[in-house]
């Protein structure tokens, strides 16, 4: 189902927990959400659509990625950069990293680990900040 942008700093800047098995529909609800915006949106968390879950989606070429609970393990490459966020005004300031590794569970709550780089490895840097509830 196609879910409502949440645009409420209050309510983005609150920490997500960790999601479980019971949270299968907000994958499925995120996914749904991406697709409807992929024209102007690339990655989302659970907190963009009203759920403080640790789920992130992420657009990458014609794929869309689910990550649950995901954990980046290895970083390297720091670069200064701005940013946008459909759940936010205008562009800020950020931090990030050119290559990343990342633990995280599939949509079937298996586990996985995948090494991305560049413009994907910022989408998911991104995305996982909105579990801390620090919005760029």
């Amino acid at each position: 189902m196609v879910r409502q942008i949440v645009k409420d700093p209050f309510f983005l800047q609150q920490k997500s927990e960790p999601a479980t098995e019971a949270d299968k529909q907000v994958i499925v609800d995120l996914v749904d959400t991406l697709q409807a915006n992929i024209d102007r949106c690339v990655g989302m968390a659970a907190n963009m659509i009203g759920v403080k879950k640790q789920i992130i989606v992420v657009a990458a070429g014609p794929f869309i990625i689910p990550m649950v609970n995901p954990v980046i393990s290895k970083k390297s490459g720091k670069y200064e950069t701005e940013e946008s966020c459909l759940s936010l005004e205008g562009v800020r300031p950020c931090t990030r990293y050119k290559e990343i590794e990342v633990e995280y569970l599939d949509q079937n709550f298996q586990p996985k680990h995948g090494k991305y780089t560049d413009f994907t490895a910022q989408i998911i840097q991104h995305e996982i900040q909105h579990f801390s509830g620090e919005l760029i």
